[in-house]
């Protein structure tokens, strides 16, 4: 762990009564490039966004573990300055075309339809697909995390 990051980590565990350090995950930026990165961090701090997905494959490629209820994660910008810890709320996992409006809306992007959900996703969805060699669908598995900030606490 960067050493900005495990500062910001250790000042998050001084700040609670229980240790939390057994449900960190990691530490992460949204999206695959800076613009959009250091835009995404900004609206989960403020409290915009609280939701995100990934694909299903994206998971399997690497045999890594899918998110859990209760885990933490740090939030960076593009060049891996924290900007907060959230907590998994909920997880769920659908078909593509079977992501709801409702999530849509949480996720808390443009303008935070299921149209540009939908835009938005299936263009970068589709770059990942190229990674590993698939082809997107609309029956795509997709994991729908909820979250919520724990740390800092969005300002007023």
């Amino acid at each position: 762990m960067p050493k900005n990051v495990a500062e910001f980590w250790d000042a998050f565990i001084a700040s609670r009564k229980q240790d939390p350090a057994p449900k960190l995950c990691e530490a992460f930026y949204f999206c695959d490039n800076e613009r959009d990165a250091n835009a995404l961090a900004e609206l989960v701090v403020a409290g915009t966004k609280c939701a995100t997905a990934s694909l299903l494959w994206w998971y399997e490629k690497d045999e890594l573990p899918l998110p859990e209820t209760g885990e933490l994660n740090i939030v960076t910008d593009w060049n891996g300055a924290p900007r907060c810890v959230i907590e998994n709320t909920a997880i769920d996992i659908h078909a593509f075309e079977e992501v709801s409006a409702e999530f849509a809306a949480t996720e808390g992007e443009g303008d935070k339809s299921l149209a540009y959900w939908r835009k938005e996703h299936w263009a970068f969805f589709s770059r990942e697909c190229r990674e590993f060699n698939r082809a997107p669908s609309i029956q795509m598995p997709v994991v729908c995390m909820r979250f919520r900030v724990i740390y800092p606490l969005p300002a007023a």
